[in-house]
């Protein structure tokens, strides 16, 4: 077991040093004069990587890890859930990334939050409370998920490694803040994209296990035998009381993608000559194909029907049905899906802290090119470590639960100012009701009640979208007063 050890050791390493190659690689793009390097990547994606970028961040660490567990508890509810992203973001893709990309670009927006201020004008200080309020509430958010990526890396490398979860969590966290701080989104989308080939391999070997150890219809019935409910449930449990509650999955997935800032800014990043339909065309089969793997929950309810937590589903497959040395390989290319989401959502908060805020309360700053890049920097590095610090001190959680919290309340927050401002365009009065509408709605319900997981954000969506119309509504006035005196 020790050479299997060592050999671990050597997987991650040597991961870390690829890792950080690609981040200096990438921090070419990354020019002292123009902050768009580090926020959308120069706009330089093209169909592959865009695409690999999109699913690595919209599946991995929930998918590799959180999935698994839902689906040892609840059971084929999880499978179809789990399934509809992949549609979801083809839509995404197919129908809404060319409109953002090509409005973004008009306007000069290199973030979601800017992007939001941008759209709905109204003046400079209307439009700096709008990108200060996004900006923030886009932090909090989505430094609630990142806690839960980075318990989620540093449980899987702790049983991994054999260290205590601390140490793995630092390390993890410590090598993800440097190739980030290196590239900004290059770095991100790069390593997202060797990261899904990992993902992609890791499936295919899971389900050629588990589907050579045992037969589909032995399965069932063996699954039937423990409990008929995980795989005939009278509730979409845990999204829904309603037996059809799973299928909100599919607009929640596309929400997802279009309009949570850590997945539109791709959208942003791409190559103005890129034709969607050529990204749509990857996404599909990657999508599909990581789809599948929260059979392995399922299959590992069968043989461990008596787990303690949920959670450990992936790692108690890993330990006892893969042989030592396949199963390094597989996990390395999990941390890789886990440290695909971590990287987007680091990146994410930092631009929203170094770029949206700064902005917001600094308009008027005259700071130079490499000034900026490292203020860029230095905000990866803080909010990196404190996403460590509370997923330190953070009370026990299922970790596909915190992690919709943070993104599913965020969805609600930005439904109108982003996607409903596709179609009837808003202002920034409408933009901020909206947002913290959103927040407390959502939020509210996924703390407060025992509503489905999806179906609290959806509400949350519903609430804001009406806010959003109804408030942009009642003050049109105000709005052209504003503008008037802004001329």
């Amino acid at each position: 077991m020790e050479n299997y050890s060592l050999l671990n050791w050597a997987l991650l390493l040597g991961s870390f040093g690829v890792l950080i190659l690609i981040g200096y690689l990438s921090s070419r793009v990354v020019k002292d004069s123009d902050e768009t390097g580090f926020l959308v990547a120069g706009r330089s994606l093209g169909p592959f990587v865009g695409a690999g970028t999109i699913v690595a961040t919209g599946f991995s660490g929930w998918g590799f890890m959180g999935s698994p567990g839902v689906a040892y508890e609840f059971g084929s509810v999880e499978v179809l859930g789990n399934f509809f992203f992949a549609p979801a973001m083809v839509i995404a893709v197919l129908y809404f990334a060319h409109f953002l990309r090509r409005r973004a670009e008009e306007l000069g927006s290199c973030t979601i939050p800017e992007y939001v201020s941008q759209v709905h004008g109204g003046g400079d200080r209307l439009e700096r409370w709008v990108k200060g309020v996004a900006a923030t509430i886009t932090i909090v958010l989505l430094l609630v998920f990142l806690t839960s990526q980075i318990k989620a890396v540093g449980l899987l490398g702790a049983s991994w490694l054999g260290i205590e979860l601390t140490e793995s969590a630092l390390l993890m966290i410590s090598v993800i803040i440097l190739y980030t701080m290196l590239g900004g989104l290059a770095a991100v989308a790069w390593t997202d994209t060797l990261m899904v080939a990992g993902m992609g391999i890791g499936a295919v070997v899971m389900m050629v296990q588990i589907f050579t150890d045992i037969s589909l219809s032995e399965m069932i019935d063996r699954l039937n035998a423990i409990d008929p409910a995980l795989l005939n449930p009278s509730t979409s449990a845990p999204y829904g009381e309603s037996k059809g509650s799973v299928f909100l999955v599919l607009p929640y997935a596309f929400l997802f993608t279009a309009v949570l800032p850590y997945m539109a800014v791709r959208f942003l990043a791409f190559k103005p000559t890129v034709k969607m339909h050529q990204v749509a065309i990857w996404v599909a089969p990657m999508g599909c194909l990581l789809s599948l793997v929260p059979i392995v929950g399922m299959y590992v309810r069968v043989a461990h029907p008596e787990l303690a937590e949920a959670d450990q589903a992936m790692p108690v497959y890993l330990a006892n049905f893969l042989h030592p040395a396949l199963a390094g390989v597989i996990t390395l290319f999990i941390l890789f899906a886990m440290k695909s989401t971590a990287n987007s959502l680091l990146h994410t908060v930092s631009s929203a802290a170094s770029h949206d805020l700064r902005t917001a309360l600094f308009p008027h700053s005259t700071a130079s090119g490499a000034r900026i890049l490292w203020i860029n920097r230095i905000w990866v590095a803080i909010l990196g470590f404190v996403g460590f610090l509370m997923m330190l001190y953070a009370p026990p959680f299922m970790l596909s639960w915190l992690g919709i919290l943070g993104s599913g309340t965020l969805l609600a927050v930005m439904i109108g100012p982003v996607f409903i401002s596709s179609f009837w365009q808003g202002n920034g009065y409408g933009a901020l009701a909206a947002m913290v509408t959103g927040f407390v709605t959502s939020g509210s319900f996924l703390l407060l009640t025992d509503v489905g997981w999806v179906e609290g954000p959806l509400y949350g969506c519903l609430a804001s979208s009406v806010i959003y119309v109804a408030v942009s509504k009642l003050t049109q006035g105000a709005t052209a007063g504003t503008l008037a005196r802004s001329c």
